[in-house]
């Protein structure tokens, strides 16, 4: 984390919160405006990736069996050895939902009319204060089962510490980390209200970017 942090935090301030998901009382003429969690099993897929360890699970399970079935062996013997992976594909897929449940449990995102914060952690539970200030934009990625991700892109100066704020954090910025709202349930809704406070802060406008095809996604502006 640089000098010039980008959030104020982060702050174990769980067992004093005054309101769930806020580390103190918010100050005179700051309103909370939303707060809401991570859908687990929207989470679980983007997140940490259970269906595609399903699919390499079952990918190797077919593999095994096609392998040994090509050297000669016995029907039950080909079951016999490809089914010897599947407890390990059950495991696998078993601790990363337990993992997505538990911090889809504990993670709450909070919009108030001057920031964002982030409070999230299974076993420690950190907030991460983002105010206006250190916002330069926002954007909202929709998945097909109705949930969204929030990415915030932060100041040029500013920086986040990856470990601080994961697993709310956008996939693949590793020289400039970017905070990000995941699994949002009706999250075009939280992000009309993300825009309108940004807009009202006099942050870029919220920009969209389809699943289909994130990287041609015009920039959206708020009618004046």
């Amino acid at each position: 984390m640089s000098a010039k942090a980008s959030y104020e935090g982060p702050q174990d301030d769980y067992a004093v919160e005054p309101v769930p998901g806020l580390p103190a009382a918010l100050p005179e003429g700051e309103r909370l405006i939303w707060q809401g969690s991570p859908a687990w099993r929207s989470l679980a897929i983007h997140a940490f990736h259970v269906r595609k360890v399903a699919i390499y699970f079952a990918l190797l399970f077919t593999w095994r069996g096609v392998s040994a079935r090509l050297d000669g062996a016995s029907l039950y013997d080909t079951l016999s050895y490809a089914v010897g992976i599947v407890p390990m594909g059950v495991a696998a897929i078993c601790i990363l939902s337990l993992m997505a449940y538990g911090y889809a449990r504990t993670t709450i995102y909070s919009l108030t009319s001057k920031r964002v914060l982030i409070r999230s952690g299974v076993a420690m539970p950190i907030t991460v204060n983002i105010p206006f200030k250190r916002i330069d934009g926002a954007g909202l990625r929709l998945h097909q089962d109705g949930t969204g991700d929030l990415p915030l892109t932060l100041t040029p100066d500013d920086r986040i510490a990856i470990l601080a704020i994961w697993p709310n954090i956008r996939p693949w910025r590793l020289s400039k980390p970017e905070p990000m709202l995941r699994s949002i349930p009706h999250a075009e809704g939280v992000a009309d209200q993300l825009a309108a406070a940004l807009t009202g802060a006099r942050i870029p406008a919220l920009r969209v970017e389809p699943a289909a095809a994130p990287q041609a996604a015009p920039d959206l502006r708020p009618a004046t």
